[in-house]
Formats: C-alpha cells, sequence, structure tokens
C-alpha cells in the first residue's frame, strides 16, 4: 500500500447505506464495501467517519449531490460527509452524472456505468448487478460502482489537465 496521502476515496450515498472504494493509483483500488444503514444519517456518518480516519485520503469523490433528483436525507448526508471530510482537510470533488457519461462512454444509465466501471476494473467484476427490472429496487451494490465511477472520472480529469 502506497503512502495515506495519496489515496483517493470514492462514496456514494444511496436510500440504503452508502458504497465507498479507496484507490492508491488510478484504476488500482485496494479496498472497497458497500454498507446497509438503516436508522438515519448519524450511523451512516459513524461509518463514513471510521473509513475516513482508517485511510485517511487526501481526496473525496463523490456524484453532485445539490442539484440531483435525490431525496432531502441523503442530500443532508451528503453535506454532512462533506462537511466532516471538510473538516479533516480533505479536497472534495464532485461530478455530475453528465461528467461521469464523458468520461465512461458510451455509458449513460447507472447500470451501463456500472458495465463500463466493471470492464475496466476486474477485481469488482464478481460484484456487478445484473440489470434489475423495472419493479425492482437498486442492488446495493450499483452504490459502490457509482463510487468508484467518481474516482476514475478524478483520475481521467486530473490527468487531462
Amino acid at each position: 500500500m502506497n503512502s495515506p496521502h495519496e489515496l483517493v476515496l470514492g462514496l456514494h450515498p444511496s436510500s440504503r447505506g452508502f458504497g465507498w472504494v479507496v484507490f492508491d493509483a488510478p484504476l488500482s483500488p485496494f479496498d472497497w464495501g458497500t454498507t446497509d444503514i438503516r436508522g438515519g444519517n448519524c450511523k451512516a456518518l459513524l461509518r463514513v467517519d471510521g473509513i475516513l480516519a482508517r485511510y485517511q485520503p487526501i481526496v473525496l469523490a463523490l456524484e453532485e449531490f445539490e442539484r440531483s433528483r435525490r431525496v432531502l436525507r441523503t442530500v443532508r448526508l451528503c453535506r454532512a460527509i462533506v462537511a466532516h471530510a471538510e473538516q479533516r482537510g480533505i479536497a472534495i470533488h464532485r461530478y455530475t452524472r453528465e461528467d461521469i457519461s464523458a468520461v465512461l462512454r458510451p455509458a449513460r444509465t447507472r447500470q451501463e456505468v456500472a458495465e463500463v466501471v466493471a470492464a475496466r476494473i476486474g477485481e469488482l467484476q464478481s460484484r456487478l448487478p445484473k440489470p434489475r427490472k423495472i419493479w425492482d429496487g437498486e442492488h446495493p451494490n450499483m452504490a459502490l460502482f457509482c463510487a468508484t465511477a467518481c474516482v476514475i472520472v478524478h483520475h481521467e480529469s486530473w490527468a487531462a489537465d
């Protein structure tokens, strides 16, 4: 593992919890997971704080949440996560769905994004959810792939500069 000063954390809150991934280099995740949290934002923040303390990333990459169609509880959780990360001196980088689609072309839907991510990062292939039926809820692993997509976009956008 490289120095913790080189780590990028991708995080994606969902209605059931959140997915997270830690990269030590582009396309090189070394730890990831999904957390199922029912019981409010306080429990989720405690888990996020644990991840921040354990890995001490320098960057937190997440999907833009202020101008999204997310429920208010999830937006509030995202705001609290950003505040906690900023208190630790972690740089925050937010990426829109358009940013993600542009980097992971031709992916437009979450499922397509997850498939492109799985194709680029073989370690996550076994966690790829099957396409959902319209009556099914979103698979918890989708948050992992959304978090990973944000880190990929982060690395590619910073490599272009």
